[in-house]
C-alpha cells in the first residue's frame, strides 16, 4: 500500500495538531507515494534500528521519538542524526514520528501504561482546552437528515463515548437572491421564507476545513449560512496524562515493585513515602513532572512518570508519591500501541517489533 494511506490512519488517531510547539512529528523522511509492503516498529531512531529495517526489508520506520528535531542546515554525517537521514535516504526507508500527539489523545501512550498498570476508570489527567469549535448552521427541513449526517461523517458531533450529537431548533429564514443567483427555492429578486432547522454541534478544530467543506457539499442552497464559535470546553479525549484506580488499594512500596517489575525499571526514584495505601494513580510517559500539581490537585496517590529533578521531589509536600521509572522504561510499550492500531486497520499489511533496545541509560548496579 502507499505510505499516505498508513500516515493518515495514524493521524486520524493521533492528530498533528495535537502535537506540542516543539515537537516534529509526522512523516521525516520519505515520498507519500511510496509502496510499502512491511513496517519496522520502535521508539527511537538509531543507526542500528536503520540497519534491522535494511535487514528487514522494511521500508517504513514508525517510531515514538521524532529523528530530527531541529532544522537540519547539511548533512555531512557528521552526528548520528545526519548519519540516519543519509542512510534512510540511500535505502528508500521512511521515517514516521508521532511524539506528543500519541501522547496526547485517549487511546495513546497513557492510555497503555494505565493498561499495564491495571488502572480503571482512567481519564485524561490534564484535558486541553480552546481545541474544540461549534457550527451553527440552518437547513431546509427536508434536507436536514442528510446534511446533518454528512457533517457527522466529517468527524462532527463526538462528546466522549457519544457520537452524532447536536442541538437543533425549529424556525424560519429570510433570503433575497439577485438577478444572478439560482435559489434552491424562492424566485431572484423576491424575499423567501423558508421553514428550516438550526442545527448546532461541536468538532474538533483540526477538523474545520474538512467539516464545513462537508456542510457546504451535502447543502442544497447556493450560499450556505454557517457560523463558527470557538470554545474554551476542555477535550474529554484529548490532553496530557492519565489518571486512573487500582482495583483494590495497595500498600505504597508493593505497587512501587510492581510498578518497576512491570517497566523493567532497573530502580524506581521516589519522593519520600506517606504510609499510606496507595489506589488512585497519576501516570505520563516521559517528562511528566509539569503534572505533579494537577495530579495532587485530581487526589492521586502516586504520580508515575520520568526525568524528575531533584528540587521537584520536594513538590511532593506529602501529599503525594512521585515515582521516577525512567524516560525509556516509560514509553517502551509505545510500541505496542502502534502494532495494535496498525494490525487492526490494516490486517494483511506486516509489522514488526524492533529487536534492538535503544535505551541510552545505563545503570551501574
Amino acid at each position: 500500500m502507499k505510505l499516505k494511506e498508513i500516515t493518515t490512519y495514524l493521524e486520524s488517531v493521533a492528530p498533528l495538531a495535537y502535537q506540542e510547539s516543539y515537537d516534529n512529528a509526522g512523516l521525516l523522511v520519505g515520498n507519500p507515494e511510496q509502496e510499502i509492503s512491511q513496517a519496522l516498529i520502535t521508539l527511537d531512531v538509531t543507526e542500528a534500528i536503520l540497519d534491522e529495517a535494511i535487514e528487514t526489508r522494511s521500508k517504513l520506520v514508525i517510531a515514538h521519538h521524532p529523528l530530527i528535531f531541529g532544522g537540519l542546515k547539511k548533512l555531512t554525517g557528521k552526528n548520528e542524526v545526519e548519519r540516519c537521514v543519509i542512510k534512510a535516504i540511500q535505502h528508500n526507508i521512511a521515517i514516521y514520528a508521532s511524539h506528543t500527539n500519541l501522547d496526547s489523545v485517549y487511546g495513546g501512550v497513557n492510555s497503555k501504561i494505565c493498561e499495564k498498570l491495571g488502572l480503571e476508570n482512567s481519564k485524561i489527567l490534564s484535558p486541553a482546552s480552546g481545541q474544540l469549535k461549534k457550527l451553527v448552521t440552518f437547513i431546509p427541513f427536508e434536507q436536514a437528515a442528510q446534511v446533518q449526517q454528512a457533517v457527522f461523517d466529517a468527524g462532527a458531533g463526538h462528546i466522549g463515548n457519544y457520537d452524532s450529537c447536536a442541538y437543533t431548533i425549529p424556525g424560519k429564514g429570510s433570503f433575497r437572491g439577485s438577478e444572478n443567483t439560482q435559489p434552491f427555492v424562492g424566485k431572484p429578486g423576491q424575499i423567501h421564507y423558508e421553514n428550516e432547522l438550526r442545527f448546532e454541534t461541536v468538532f474538533p478544530e483540526h477538523l474545520q476545513f474538512k467539516v464545513i467543506q462537508a456542510l457546504i457539499e451535502a447543502h442544497p442552497y447556493e450560499e450556505v449560512a454557517y457560523d463558527i464559535y470557538s470554545l474554551d470546553n476542555v477535550h474529554p479525549q484529548v490532553g496530557i496524562g492519565m489518571i486512573g484506580e487500582l482495583p483494590k488499594a495497595m500498600d505504597e512500596k508493593r505497587f512501587l515493585r510492581l510498578t518497576r517489575k512491570t517497566f523493567g525499571a532497573a530502580v524506581v526514584k521516589h519522593s519520600p513515602l506517606r504510609n499510606q495505601k496507595v489506589r488512585r494513580i497519576a501516570v505520563c510517559g516521559g517528562s511528566g513532572s509539569f503534572l505533579i500539581a494537577q495530579a495532587i490537585g485530581a487526589k492521586a496517590d502516586v504520580l508515575v512518570t520520568a526525568d524528575l529533578k531533584y528540587h521537584q521531589y520536594f513538590e511532593a509536600e506529602g501529599k503525594i508519591v512521585l515515582a521516577d521509572i525512567g524516560h525509556f522504561e516509560s514509553e517502551q510499550f509505545t510500541k505496542e500501541v502502534f502494532y495494535e492500531l496498525l494490525t487492526k486497520k490494516f490486517p494483511k499489511f506486516a509489522i514488526r517489533l524492533s529487536e534492538v533496545n535503544t535505551n541510552p541509560v545505563n545503570y551501574l548496579v
